[in-house]
């Protein structure tokens, strides 16, 4: 019986947690999609293998570029 009660306890922990987390999916698919986005077109434009590196690290924080000019637009 206590066996019983023990793995029924387990599991509403365990989709406790995962309800905790469920929405978080896909933000993260997008996000991956945006970064495979932007990693083509600066890598694509790239002229040389430094500036394609250069590229692939603004693909990876590009949108803290976005934050930063939408709110210095909205002047906040």
């Amino acid at each position: 019986m206590t066996d019983e009660n023990n793995s029924s306890k387990q599991y509403r922990q365990e989709r406790k947690r995962m309800k905790n987390h469920g929405g978080s999916g896909i933000a993260g698919a997008a996000y991956f999609m945006a970064f495979v986005g932007a990693a083509v077109y600066y890598i694509q434009h790239a002229t040389t293998f430094g500036i394609g590196v250069l590229g692939f690290l603004k693909a990876l924080v590009w949108p803290a570029f976005l934050i930063y000019n939408l709110l210095e637009f909205l002047k906040m």
